[in-house]
Order: structure tokens, then sequence, then C-alpha cells
């Protein structure tokens, strides 16, 4: 079994970003993609409708990581200490040295490659510091921009599952995509 530990909190820092840990001074920047219908149709979580369900949702954040049981960085421009999305390991499965990773993106910053170094910067923090042995992404089958940014790290789309996840009042099929570590 992996033995993880998230103390002290590992800010993460790419060329042109800073990943560190979600706070309460977040909350009203991170209520405008969490309220936003059309990035959320994708992600499996309630959406946003008062500023306390983002206070619920980085209270449950801090719960994950102060247990070890997952962690979530807000995503930063660096020099900008505003929050523009979040990437992070939503569940983990210590048992079997895997982890499913899970990420969201404020609409005004899609296409602008800050997904894909916040994703990749957390994927190495994966494989190297937890060392994890596979990461695994659950995507809604019609999030192609998702799917194309897992494609271009290097995951490979191992499964189907026809109406897997029941969200918002209907079924969503998904996509498993998964990365191994590499092997020396």
């Amino acid at each position: 079994m992996l033995s993880i530990s998230f103390s002290p909190f590992p800010v993460l820092e790419t060329e042109h970003l800073v990943l560190r840990r979600p706070t309460m001074a977040d909350v009203d920047e991170i209520y405008k993609y969490r309220s936003d219908p059309g990035l959320m149709q994708f992600i499996p979580h309630r959406l946003a409708h008062k500023r306390d369900d983002v206070v619920e949702a980085i209270e449950r954040i801090d719960r994950m990581i102060n247990t070890n049981e997952g962690i979530n960085w807000t995503i930063t421009r660096k020099g900008e200490d505003i929050p523009l999305g979040m990437v992070g390991y939503v569940r983990m499965y210590k048992d079997h040295h895997r982890a499913e990773i899970g990420y969201m993106l404020h609409t005004p910053y899609h296409g602008k490659g800050i997904i894909q170094e916040a994703f990749q910067a957390a994927v190495d923090y994966g494989f190297e510091v937890m060392k994890l042995h596979s990461i695994e992404a659950i995507v809604n089958s019609l999030n192609t921009p998702s799917k194309k940014l897992l494609e271009r790290a290097g995951f490979s789309n191992d499964a189907f599952f026809k109406d897997y996840l029941h969200h918002d009042g209907k079924y969503m099929d998904v996509n498993v995509y998964s990365l191994l570590t590499k092997q020396d």
C-alpha cells in the first residue's frame, strides 16, 4: 500500500503557473467557474448556486488533503494569485498504487495551454512523488476537449461505459483513460 502525506502541502511551480492549496480567500473566483453551467455540464459535481456551495467544496478538499485521501491544487499564473481552475487526485486506490485525476479550468482560459501545463505538473507529481503506478481519468464521452488533453498527455482510452454516472438528473456515458508509470 502507498504511504502518502500531503503535509506540508506541496506547492507546484511550472514555467508559467503556480499550483497551490485552495483557500477560503478563493471562494469568489472559484464560484465564477463552479457556477458556469457550460463548464460544469461535463463535471459530475453539483453546480454552485451560492458562495456557500464553494465553501463546502473547499472544506471537502481540506478534509481530503488533511487525511491524505486526495489532493487538489488551485491553478494560478505566476505573479497573479487568481484561481483559474483546479487539478488534483480526486480518488486514490492506495492498495493498487492508482489514483483518479480530475481537472477544470474557467472557460475564459481555455485554449491557452494552461490546463495542459497544470495537468502535466500534477501527473509528474503523481508518478515521481506519490509513486503511483497508474493514473486514470473518467471523462464524459461528449467532452472532446478533455479527451484531447488526455491523449496529448499520453493517456490511452481504455474503456467506454454507457450510462456510467448519474448527474443532474441524467445518465452519462464515460470513457476511462489511463497512463502507466514509465518503467526503467
